[in-house]
């Protein structure tokens, strides 16, 4: 009998230690910063400071960029915009992230797309300077392009 209740009590102890040592393992580490500033220029459709935001679950990440600056010309319904952010690799190349999702906005509200989905590795380090985006409204393509490097630095994803 108490050979019984020493492997029961063992195994419950060790039961409880793989839960404990889940409860405290870390946590996945994902992209950083999560957010960054840049300076767009639209052309003919304006400019200035706009932010990108960034997310990351294993190799599937989103961009989103939001701008009081930037203002749409003509009123656009919910998910009309498609939008292609390329974003250069550090490493060289570049990373795409694309779809149509927006919220509705009524001509002269600020700018939001996304989140648009894209594929990154671990280690990607990604800029929107040298890259662009480009918005394609009622057929009419608007890109916008990073005056400078992004603020605080490039997305890094893990």
């Amino acid at each position: 009998m108490r050979g019984k209740r020493a492997s029961t009590g063992a195994a419950i102890l060790v039961g409880t230690l793989a839960v404990t040592g889940l409860a405290f393992a870390p946590t996945a580490a994902a992209v950083t910063p999560t957010s960054a500033t840049i300076n767009a220029s639209c052309g003919l459709f304006g400019g200035g400071a706009a932010t990108l935001t960034a997310t990351q679950n294993g190799t599937s990440a989103t961009m989103t960029l939001t701008s009081s600056a930037i203002k749409t010309p003509v009123a656009v319904a919910k998910d009309s915009i498609t939008s292609k952010l390329t974003m250069v690799k550090k490493s060289g190349g570049t990373t795409v992230f694309s779809g149509t999702k927006n919220p509705a906005m009524a001509a002269g509200d600020p700018v939001t797309v996304g989140p648009l989905s894209g594929t990154v590795a671990s280690g990607d380090s990604l800029e929107a300077y040298g890259g662009s985006l480009v918005m394609t409204i009622f057929g009419i393509n608007v890109t916008c392009t990073a005056t400078a490097k992004q603020s605080p630095g490039p997305f890094v994803f893990d």
